[in-house]
């Protein structure tokens, strides 16, 4: 700690990313990363971007990529806003929504970035506890709060609300902000953008870093009532006119106008998470059904810190989280085939041995 630091760097706790091994031949199933490349339109318009367009500022609206959402989603492209991959729109929101007078809500196994950003941003909040079958109950939720915020798919469960659902909390909740967190939604899910013109108080989220394989170019957007969307400029505006710069412009745009490639990946990872979740059953695993490109699971013998270790120990990684309801759990990507009948051989030996 420094004593020039101000007040609040010393009272934040840090989010903490999934391990990046670097220089290690290692099977990496601990970040949800698509184990399939991103669209070769995608790779065209990164292969034809003319490089002298480097020396000049993007688009601060990044109206082009705006329309392109747009469109996929027959929405305006005042209902888009797109930021530095999801987490900064989520930082906007928390920044400009959720600063309320009374405490948001969201579940207590969840991301773990949302109370970083309450940190951040002093915002009070309630964990809302997940239920016996760690699912989200909607009802739990229908109390004063100053915003609501949930992923759908929960993470790190995986576990999938219905849009019947989700429409009957914001039939019960007016008058605050309901956030739709959907980084996984495309690998089973159905989309509450189809919501979004019914009701004024939902925004939902997504990134272009899981289903269209773009992590490394950082690409999140929002849809919402124009009303607001223009908090999140507002916002924005107020920190960094220019959060994408032109090449993701030009592949985020790229990668919405291949559906067909996009379609075929999702289907691709939805059938091996159905083979790993069987597998996983054969080995004696609990798997809580996932509608994400992870699987969640907990061995009815083994510990999971053991076998996540057992695992590392033989190039494969996985995520295990140490949150007391959750310790006995592991969370697992789905990979390549390859990967995947890595990681099945690797438990196999560690359980029979």
């Amino acid at each position: 700690m420094s004593r020039f630091w101000s007040t609040i760097v010393h009272e934040l706790d840090p989010y903490v990313p999934g391990e990046q091994p670097k220089g290690e031949k290692l099977v990496k199933l601990n970040t949800n990363e698509n184990p399939y490349g991103p669209s070769p339109k995608v790779l065209a318009a990164i292969q034809s971007y003319d490089g002298d367009q480097l020396r000049l500022y993007p688009d601060p609206d990044a109206g082009d990529l705006k329309q392109a959402i747009a469109d996929y989603y027959d929405l305006s492209r005042q209902q888009v806003f797109v930021g530095n991959g999801s987490d900064e729109v989520l930082a906007h929101i928390f920044h400009g929504l959720f600063q309320q007078s009374s405490p948001i809500l969201f579940p207590d196994i969840s991301y773990s970035f949302y109370p970083v950003y309450c940190g951040l941003y002093r915002i009070d909040y309630d964990l809302i506890p997940l239920d016996d079958a760690l699912a989200i109950n909607t009802a739990d939720y229908v109390r004063e709060n100053g915003g609501i915020i949930f992923p759908n798919p929960n993470a790190p469960t995986g576990r999938l609300l219905s849009l019947e659902e989700i429409e009957q909390l914001l039939k019960k909740n007016t008058d605050s902000v309901v956030v739709v967190d959907e980084a996984y939604i495309d690998f089973g899910g159905e989309t509450a953008i189809a919501l979004v013109d019914r009701y004024p108080n939902l925004l939902v989220t997504q990134t272009l870093s899981k289903s269209r394989s773009l992590a490394g170019l950082r690409i999140g957007f929002a849809v919402g009532h124009v009303d607001l969307i223009e908090a999140l400029i507002r916002v924005k505006d107020s920190f960094n006119s220019y959060p994408l710069d032109s090449l993701a412009i030009a592949a985020g745009i790229a990668a919405f106008e291949d559906k067909a490639y996009f379609d075929e990946t999702c289907q691709h990872v939805i059938r091996s998470r159905e083979m790993v979740e069987t597998e996983l059953v054969q080995l004696g695993f609990d798997v809580i059904p996932s509608s994400a490109n992870f699987v969640f699971a907990r061995h009815q013998r083994e510990d999971a810190s053991v076998l996540a270790e057992g695992l590392r120990a033989e190039g494969v990684i996985v995520r295990h989280f140490k949150q007391m309801r959750i310790a006995q759990y592991l969370r697992i990507t789905i990979g390549s085939e390859q990967e995947n009948q890595r990681l099945i051989k690797v438990l196999n030996d560690l359980i029979t041995d």
